[in-house]
């Protein structure tokens, strides 16, 4: 049986919320951002509200028809700029201005993205953890893969597990320089695949 994968509009927002935050509820990552329990479960969904908020204005949400997995995709073009000053700061601001980790998470993967091609940029991808291994994640990456491929397109993304860096290493994805390491905290893996 297929997996469906259309794509998300406003209506789908609090779907898409939802699913980021129980699938990254216990992210290395976000544990990193959040490193006590009771402040990640109170605020990481606003910090996913927001990412969803800035893709659904200039990107692309897919969600599975069953409502299962969603992925965020950005397209950068080659002239693309990574030196938004103000984007990690407002973000912090807006989401949880004592916790300064939020926006250097934000500054720290602007400065180790790849910069002079166009490609599609995979900020985020979630599937509910009840769900999880039932190839969702897969079919909402190679929507967009097959794309990229017929378009002539590289993707890029930043793993931030063991698990999901095996994901997409099946995928394609290579990783470029070397993986970043959060301060005192856990690693990253910047990924970038080519066009097959």
């Amino acid at each position: 049986m297929g997996v469906t994968v259309r794509a998300a509009g406003e209506g789908d927002r609090e779907l898409v919320v939802r699913l980021l935050d129980e699938a990254f509820q216990d992210d290395p990552v976000s544990n990193w951002v959040f490193p006590t329990e009771e402040h990640r479960r109170t605020t990481h969904p606003g910090l996913m509200a927001a990412f969803t908020d800035v893709v659904l204005a200039a990107g692309r949400v897919d969600v599975t028809e069953d409502g299962g997995a969603c992925a965020l995709w950005l397209s950068v073009p080659a002239d693309a700029a990574h030196d938004d000053e103000e984007g990690p700061a407002q973000l912090r601001a807006a989401v949880d201005p004592d916790n300064e980790r939020v926006e250097l998470i934000g500054r720290l993967t602007q400065d180790i993205h790849p910069a002079g091609r166009a490609h599609e940029y995979l900020w985020m991808i979630g599937t509910a953890p009840g769900r999880q291994g039932e190839g969702l994640g897969t079919a909402l990456i190679t929507h967009v893969l097959d794309r990229c491929d017929q378009d002539g397109l590289p993707a890029y993304l930043e793993a931030s597990s063991a698990r999901s860096r095996a994901l997409y290493e099946r995928l394609g994805f290579q990783l470029i320089g070397s993986p970043l390491r959060l301060p005192d905290g856990p690693l990253m893996w910047p990924m970038w695949r080519e066009p097959r």
